[in-house]
């Protein structure tokens, strides 16, 4: 952040460097970030090891995860992190009383700890207690909490290291949540399991209605991008359009309305929405022009638009073009410029 506890209200810089590639917020006060050269860096709090730094103390200012530069792609959970590394090996940090770091026990890691011995991980996403992973044989994989079916494994088992959902080698892309899970095929199908009390899993369904085990939303084979948060889901199709689904009570699904929705609706009707993230209660997304959009609950001043009014559809953070990805926390938000 910028070395003070004080909130902000509109986008303040991190520093002064231009090196950074990716960065995650966490759903509590964590954040993490992968620079061009490979180092990752983390700030904020370091409570249960979150921080990744071998202590629990926070941190105001980033701060490098050890001395590696190997880091490929990071994602953050609730007080826990996983990061795979350009060799293809996943590491996980942080609480794990749910077994969400997948490395065997229910130990909780203040540096990160690999799971496993395997060098095929391509990609990871941390929700609040599980953690979800693609290899690159194109496998799906899960672990932490399954209260609600949210493993994918047609049960409502804990596990502590990573179980393959289903058998298919087909999965592209994965999204953790809450309690519940969305992941993307490489046939451009959406698919979506675990909890629905506020119809997060965009099935068109009764609210409650959990599934244990993957059911694919509607028949659309043009799903690109997903993001997901506790209770609310994004995505964005190859045609440029934005859809979201789930809780509403702050206007984070952007429709103009606060009202839940158990299926995808439409943002508005542009073609040109390029990157997504769902926050806490708030959603952040970029358009193809470099501009940056937010909406929904402010009352910390996380939409970056210089008030803490809440908005139930997209309003332009500024004026700049040059914003790239977006991560959405807690009460916080990312961006990432070009």
């Amino acid at each position: 952040n910028n070395e003070s506890s004080i909130y902000r209200s509109s986008p303040v810089q991190a520093g002064s460097l231009t090196t950074w590639a990716s960065a995650s917020a966490s759903q509590g006060n964590t954040s993490i970030a992968i620079k061009s050269d490979g180092t990752m860096w983390s700030w904020g709090s370091g409570g249960s090891g979150a921080s990744g730094q071998g202590t629990t103390a926070s941190s105001s200012s980033p701060t490098q995860i050890g001395a590696l530069t190997t880091w490929s792609n990071v994602s953050t959970g609730y007080d826990f992190s996983a990061a795979v590394k350009t060799d293809g090996t996943l590491w996980a940090w942080g609480v794990n009383d749910k077994g969400q770091l997948g490395i065997g026990t229910t130990v909780s890691k203040s540096s990160p700890t690999q799971v496993g011995t395997l060098t095929t991980w391509s990609s990871v996403s941390c929700g609040t207690f599980l953690s979800l992973a693609v290899k690159t044989d194109g496998t799906l994989w899960a672990w932490g909490r399954n209260l609600e079916g949210q493993l994918g494994q047609n049960n409502t088992i804990y596990r502590s290291s990573p179980v393959q959902v289903g058998a298919l080698t087909t999965w592209y892309k994965v999204a953790a949540g809450g309690n519940f899970s969305l992941a993307l095929k490489t046939d451009g199908t959406l698919w979506a399991w675990g909890e629905n009390t506020y119809g997060q899993l965009g099935l068109n369904i009764a609210y409650y209605q959990r599934k244990s085990s993957p059911v694919q939303i509607g028949a659309l084979t043009n799903w690109a991008k997903i993001s997901a948060k506790p209770y609310n889901s994004a995505a964005i199709k190859t045609d440029g359009t934005l859809w979201t689904w789930g809780r509403n009570g702050y206007g984070e699904l952007g429709d103009q309305t606060t009202f839940n929705r158990s299926s995808p609706v439409q943002v508005g009707a542009l073609t040109t929405w390029n990157n997504v993230s769902c926050a806490w209660q708030s959603t952040a997304a970029t358009k193809t022009d470099g501009t940056l959009w937010t909406w929904g609950e402010n009352g910390s001043g996380q939409l970056g638009l210089g008030n803490t009014t809440n908005y139930s559809s997209p309003k332009q953070v500024g004026a700049l073009t040059t914003w790239g990805l977006v991560a959405g926390g807690q009460q916080f938000m990312l961006f990432l410029k070009y």
